[in-house]
């Protein structure tokens, strides 16, 4: 399989498991680079996005920020995401 193929794959599989998990009412985390480590953005069903970092326990999220309307349009806009 060629790389352009195979991330084309992947992406779609990423995609797909996004829209199950949302439509679950589960969150779904996405990681970012211009995060730090323990950080990243977790997006939920009713079409919030937080960044959060894990709780010492390592089992669950703690909500550090939630992001407004602006900061939303622009994430999904950063990683091509549309509900």
């Amino acid at each position: 399989m060629r790389k352009g193929s195979q991330q084309k794959l992947i992406l779609a599989i990423i995609k797909g498991l996004r829209r199950r998990r949302l439509s679950e009412e589960k969150s779904f985390m996405i990681n970012s680079n211009s995060l730090p480590s323990h950080q990243c953005y977790l997006e939920f069903s009713d079409g919030s996005i937080a960044i959060a970092e894990a709780n010492p326990s390592k089992t669950d999220f703690r909500i550090i920020k939630q992001l407004n309307d602006f900061e939303i349009r622009k994430l999904r806009k950063m990683f091509n995401l549309y509900k």
